[in-house]
């Protein structure tokens, strides 16, 4: 077993060298004058680069050595219930305690919170790894965007109250907005919050479904605020400290990440602070906190499917089968070849992603610092703004459509290339391919990211970046994969324009093709760019081999894509009501 989750993963180490965030960290380090007041602020973005790895060493070390070894315990006993209360797995409270030793909690935070004001792009790593180690272990480490929700959206006096119990790991968050019949339709939400107008307090009464983390001491709750409304604008944001109002009614017996407990929450006239503005709550604060739920589930998928592909490239690598070991075997290692290619390819995209996100969140940043000193905004920080917001409201769910996808598909592979044994409790593979099936349903299934990507798709949202990379001098040496691409994203942009010009009935029909052709146009533009030049780390070759291979599969693939959304032949709602008639 590895030592170290960080120093043996190099795809994920070049990302974060990769990643251009000098601008970002200048914003949120306020030119670097926090160092003035925080002793562990960065001087530099030079020595901010070098806190990170040292960051991300110490957890890999903590994946490596405290989690994974102990993760199929963690999955065996589980998350259990008895009087009215949750009980951690013992592995699991054993790298929570681990968690707070190493004094990496609240990573987002700022630093007056006792935080590490760690970009989102660095916690993207953190959870990936995590969830390497243990994808049950990652609801409950990656539930810190609660805290990060709270920053955003409280008012001083709560933020100061709460957020340094989350960096010091004595509290951990649950996002609690679905409900019985509340699910992907958060408008008809219907816990019920009301005002006292004599104390100026909120209660909250109702009951909470599938809350996962539910036992955790901190509950972001969406509820109805508005008397007589019935859709999302009648709905706000609320914080709610668990006590004896707070019932735990059950917790679910799931498939998989059994070490995380997922709850039935009841509330009894719940004391609650309103976070944000009235009648925000899911327009704002819930969508907010979702985007970044939406991120880690990506990573969390990433993670798990790196887990499956380690085991199953060691698996054939050791199982000798017709006078040589499997993985020599053109079937099998064609598969591991399309495996490794598709885990870079999305690990390649969420980065891409965060980045957007992390630039996204210091132009707001700059922006409050502005208002508050009485100056406006320059115009190059609002168009810059406007520029990274359209970038992440499209490429967040594109994130998480694709890796949760992948890592399905990667899991499956992983068991058969293991064959029988894969099926048995025993392999640790079983368990990654039950664990990774919830990623593509939770936070948004697969179907609702398309919805969520698909409107700035069809505007030619994600032509900004194209015209950036198709701008790009690569080389003699890569005109064989530019070409196609080249050829491959402008039926992209004529698929995108017949859609738009159709009924909604067929736009909706196509709109997972046209997504999913998306998320290999814009994954093979990453892994071109990667290519490209020399890498400090000698890794050129091999990541232009990475770039052929994932496009010489996936771009026939996206083609037909294409092509089937512009012949568009079928009526969608006909077709529909013939076939399932």
């Amino acid at each position: 077993m590895a030592d170290n989750f960080w120093l043996d993963n190099p795809d994920l180490r070049f990302r974060m060298e990769k990643a251009d965030l000098a601008e970002v960290v200048s914003i949120k380090e306020r030119d670097y004058s926090t160092v003035a007041t925080y002793r562990n602020a960065p001087r530099s973005y030079a020595d901010a680069k070098d806190n990170w790895g040292l960051v991300l060493e110490i957890l890999g070390e903590i994946c490596a050595t405290v989690i994974a070894p102990r993760a199929a315990e963690a999955d065996e006993e589980g998350a259990t219930f008895a009087a009215g209360e949750v009980k951690y797995a013992d592995a699991t409270e054993a790298a929570i305690e681990a968690f707070r030793k190493s004094e990496i909690l609240g990573a987002m935070l700022p630093w007056e919170y006792g935080g590490l004001n760690l970009p989102e792009t660095v916690y993207t790593a953190m959870v990936e790894m995590v969830s390497r180690a243990e994808g049950g272990l990652m609801t409950i480490f990656g539930l810190q965007e609660i805290a990060s929700t709270i920053n955003e959206f409280a008012d001083e006096e709560t933020k100061a109250r709460i957020l340094p119990r989350f960096s010091r790991g004595e509290v951990f968050g649950a996002m609690v907005l679905t409900e019985p019949d509340a699910g992907s339709d958060l408008g008809s939400v219907q816990t019920k919050a009301t005002l006292d107008e004599a104390t100026g307090k909120w209660k909250i009464n109702g009951v909470k479904r599938f809350i996962t983390n539910g036992n955790a001491h901190i509950h972001l709750v969406l509820a109805r605020s508005e008397e007589g409304s019935k859709d999302a604008r009648g709905l706000s944001m609320f914080l709610v400290e668990r006590d004896r109002t707070v019932k735990i009614r059950r917790i679910e017996h799931k498939l998989g990440i059994h070490s995380s407990p997922t709850c039935e929450l009841q509330y009894t006239d719940s004391p609650a602070v309103l976070v944000g503005k009235r009648r925000f709550g899911l327009m704002r604060c819930a969508m907010a906190l979702m985007n970044g739920a939406r991120l880690a589930v990506a990573a969390q998928a990433i993670g798990i499917a790196e887990a499956a592909y380690r085991e199953a490239l060691r698996y054939a690598g050791e199982r000798a089968q017709f006078g040589s070991t499997i993985d020599r075997l053109p079937a099998l290692s064609r598969i591991l070849v399309s495996m490794k290619c598709e885990l870079e390819a999305a690990r390649a995209l969420i980065f891409e992603t965060s980045v957007h996100v992390d630039v996204l969140k210091a132009c707001e940043y700059r922006q409050d610092l502005l208002e508050k000193e009485g100056k406006s905004a320059d115009p190059a920080l609002i168009a810059k703004k406007k520029r990274a917001s359209n970038l992440a409201d499209m490429l967040t769910p594109l994130s998480k459509f694709y890796a949760t996808e992948m890592g399905n598909r990667v899991c499956y592979e992983a068991l058969q290339i293991h064959g029988g044994v894969g099926y048995m409790r025993e392999f640790n593979v079983e368990r990654h391919y039950r664990d990774v099936r919830i990623t593509n349903i939770y936070e948004g299934t697969s179907q609702l990211q398309v919805v969520a990507a698909l409107g700035k798709m069809l505007g030619r949202g994600l032509d900004v970046l194209f015209d950036e990379w198709k701008a790009l001098e690569c080389g003699p040496e890569l005109e064989g994969l530019r070409r196609p691409l080249g050829e491959l994203t402008e039926l992209f942009g004529r698929a995108c324009d017949s859609l738009k010009a159709r009924d909604r009935a067929t736009i909706d029909y196509f709109g997972a093709d046209l997504v999913a052709m998306a998320a290999i146009v814009v994954n093979s533009w990453l892994l071109l760019r990667d290519a490209r030049g020399d890498a400090a780390d000698g890794a050129q070759g091999r990541k232009a081999e990475v770039a052929r291979a994932y496009a010489g599969e996936q771009l026939p693939a996206a083609r037909a894509l294409g092509e089937s959304i512009l012949a568009a032949a079928i009526s969608a709602e006909t077709s529909r009501e013939a076939i399932l008639a």
